[in-house]
């Protein structure tokens, strides 16, 4: 029984990795280039294939638990999570602050 209970752990921790991971590409995605450089980041492109890749390791880890075939947690798995929670913590707030387009006005200021 105590198997089957860690097996459900670690499903639940391999899915909200890959949750995590495809919230950090969707909005590496919807961000616009400038705001990177703007806040002194990497650029654009090596971020969405650092969370990219940590989306696709994350959905195989994902995959294994439901058994689809990769049931290991390895180290491509560990550094996804590690991007990923980089991406989150310190890259989105920075490049959060910049706003594009300027036609967003609202009858208050910008939103």
């Amino acid at each position: 029984m105590l198997y089957g209970v860690l097996d459900l752990i670690f499903l639940g921790l391999a899915i909200a990795a890959f949750g995590m991971s495809v919230w950090a590409l969707i909005h590496a995605i919807r961000t616009p280039a400038r705001a990177f450089q703007a806040a002194g980041k990497l650029n654009k492109n090596l971020w969405m294939l650092f969370t990219g890749l940590a989306t696709i390791f994350t959905l195989a880890s994902a995959a294994g638990y439901m058994g689809g075939g990769l049931n290991m947690l390895n180290i491509f798995t560990i550094a996804s999570v590690i991007a990923s929670g980089i991406y989150l913590a310190d890259v989105k707030p920075a490049v959060s602050e910049y706003k594009g387009g300027g036609g967003n006005q609202g009858p208050y200021g910008p939103w």
